[in-house]
């Protein structure tokens, strides 16, 4: 399984994306300018240009047309993915961290970090058909969370958002009512910042990648701990396969805590573990420094892995992959 190296980001990876039909992929990174490649063989096809901040995430809709971009720079942006201009922008007092469509496109969900004397907040805006109609208002601010939320994620029918973060707790609200209808069990949950979270292709489940050096599935509607896996190293990124029963975890110490001496690739790769059974099952090595970013594409035949080291690595699994006994 040769990867294909993916050169285009001057600085860290921090977030992959693949569009729902798995033709592209999304690649967001510290250097300001989210990228757009083909998926099968890796040839870049453009760039969204006009954050003045590092991108943290990007999500795209359903049918391929906008993509959403949330940045330090403190603004939220809407962009024509086929042309990559600029269509709007959300302005607001502290960075945008995650962003993600609802079902139908017509909502995003965008999360603003603490920020001087601002609280971390989780906000739903309306996406407008028409670009006269779109405005900056918010239908919900959801409040009341410590610490950064790293990822906040639509549930089932949009009834539901699901918040992770600094402070290791997962939260289901209610879109309506902005009420916390659940929260993870502290004994059971991780026990330090979470990092990533992933949902699965029926959303059905999801995966909490944390620093606590551990990835747990969860049910999206009860909130039930299904199964943790365990690793060496702290988990900047999870994603689970929409084909197989596996996940992919990935991670690495903070880039502040590597030292020069340790470069050795193998300290820095992909695991895949089996989804029910819980034991690794393989490894991806080859970034140079901790794994930011994973992502499946819809196919479940390929993934790509985004790194410290500024690579987007693609690859298309092998025959033995689909053929793995345990």
């Amino acid at each position: 399984m040769r990867p294909i190296l993916m050169k285009g980001h001057e600085r860290p990876l921090t977030f992959l994306r693949y569009n729902r039909d798995g033709d592209l992929l999304f690649s967001c990174a510290k250097d300001h300018s989210p990228n757009v490649w083909f998926a099968d063989n890796g040839d870049r096809l453009g760039t969204y240009r006009g954050h003045n901040g590092a991108v943290w995430s990007c999500d795209v809709s359903r049918d391929s047309t906008r993509l959403i971009t949330g940045s330090a720079d403190q603004t939220a942006k809407l962009w024509d993915v086929q042309t990559g201009r600029e269509l709007f922008t959300f302005r607001f007092d502290a960075p945008a961290r995650s962003v993600e469509f609802a079902i139908g496109d017509g909502l995003a969900v965008i999360t603003t970090d603490n920020f001087m004397d601002n609280v971390p907040t989780a906000q739903v805006k309306r996406i407008a058909e028409d670009l006269d109609d779109q405005s900056e208002e918010s239908l919900l601010v959801i409040t009341g969370i410590k610490g950064r939320i790293n990822r906040a994620v639509w549930g089932p029918l949009n009834r539901t958002i699901i918040t992770a973060g600094e402070d290791a707790t997962i939260r289901i609200w209610d879109t309506e009512t902005g009420k916390c209808l659940k929260e993870s069990d502290k004994e059971q949950g991780h026990q330090k910042t979470i990092t990533s979270l992933s949902k699965s292709a029926d959303w059905s489940h999801f995966l909490t990648g944390s620093l606590d050096k551990s990835a747990k599935l969860w049910d999206i509607r009860t909130l039930t701990l299904i199964k943790t896996y365990v690793t060496e190293r702290p988990v900047n990124a999870v994603d689970i396969s929409p084909l197989l029963d596996h996940v992919v975890i990935g991670g690495g110490q903070d880039a502040m805590n590597v030292t020069m001496t340790d470069r050795r690739a193998g300290k820095f790769e992909a695991k895949f573990f089996h989804k029910i059974l819980q034991e690794e099952i393989g490894g991806v090595k080859g970034h140079f420094g901790p794994i930011n970013a994973l992502a499946f594409n819809p196919d479940g035949r390929s993934f790509s892995s985004g790194g410290e080291d500024g690579y987007v690595r693609l690859h298309h699994f092998d025959s033995d992959y689909f053929n793995i006994k345990i």
